[in-house]
């Protein structure tokens, strides 16, 4: 298996693409869907981009390695790392997630009246963590521009969601709590 892997990301890296595109996104998304095919992985979840970009001089050197002697064990070490890695990273990110779900739940359910409106505007921003009054309004089908708006003051109070662009009008807000888990 690693070595058709290793052997279709050294190719795919040796085709003369522009430059824009060569810089090994194809290969490391065809890693990731390689296994997805064959049943290492459910779906295609393991982002390895942000460990090999942090390691880039590495990974160059152990490609080149492969290239130069067709030695795979070095490469095959420095995969295995960055998948381990990368599944560990990711693992403590969805704990961390589940783990702030259970506290925006709780308060949630403190919030009475628009308990049950919070909870579909939370459940939306797990999706899109940006999010206006105006955006508010359509999610709910609400009538009321100022039942919109207060709902959105009430996550801000909440510190739920934080106004980022400092406007009195057509602010944006966001669930920064939850964007703050992916910066890591």
């Amino acid at each position: 298996m690693f070595q058709e892997l290793i052997s279709n990301n050294t190719n795919i890296r040796a085709f003369r693409l522009p430059t824009s595109i060569r810089n090994g996104r194809i290969g490391r998304l065809l890693i990731t869907l390689y296994l997805v095919s064959e049943k290492f992985l459910n779906k295609p979840s393991l982002y390895l981009s942000d460990y090999l970009e942090k390691h880039k001089g590495a990974y160059y050197d152990a490609l080149t390695v492969v290239r130069a002697s067709n030695n795979l064990v070095h490469w095959i070490k420095f995969f295995l790392t960055a998948i381990i890695e990368t599944a560990e990273k990711g693992k403590s990110t969805f704990q961390e997630i589940l783990k702030l779900k259970n506290e925006t739940d709780n308060t949630v359910i403190q919030m009475g009246q628009c308990a049950e409106n919070a909870k579909i505007i939370i459940q939306h921003l797990y999706k899109r963590p940006a999010i206006t009054v105006n955006n508010v309004k359509s999610i709910l089908n609400l009538k009321s521009h100022q039942a919109a708006n207060s709902l959105v003051k009430e996550l801000e109070r909440q510190n739920i969601l934080i106004e980022i662009t400092n406007q009195r009008r057509n602010k944006v807000y966001i669930f920064e709590r939850y964007l703050a888990l992916f910066r890591n």
